[in-house]
């Protein structure tokens, strides 16, 4: 009622390379994909499954939490961890949420 109808005209040129560009754009944005996100994410995964791999009885560690102990054992079968706090206090953890093994003496610095 209040808006006419509009008629394209006949003939109108679509831009020259239009379905070109639309290929190169969608393969520009799967290049930025690669490299910006799944990259960078990939290689964190691959140095956090070393560090979990390296981990031995003794070594002073920080986890996601905080907590900074030393493991008192580690089982194999199902990926958990012991953690001595202090003399008395002993935590069970998941290995995933260790994020960092420190240096020997950073318990006693402290």
């Amino acid at each position: 009622m209040f808006i006419s109808n509009a008629m394209a005209a006949e003939g109108a040129a679509s831009a020259p390379g239009g379905e070109y560009a639309s290929l190169i754009m969608i393969a520009v944005f799967g290049l930025i994909f690669y490299f910006m996100i799944y990259r960078p994410q990939s290689k964190r995964v691959k140095e956090h499954k070393s560090l979990m791999s390296s981990m031995t009885k003794g070594d002073e560690v920080l986890t996601n939490g905080g907590l900074i102990g030393k493991i008192s054992k580690i089982t194999e079968e199902n990926d958990y961890v012991k953690i001595d706090i202090s003399t008395d206090l002993t935590v069970t953890i998941k290995k995933d949420y260790i994020s960092a093994v420190l240096p020997k003496g950073t318990m006693k610095s402290l």
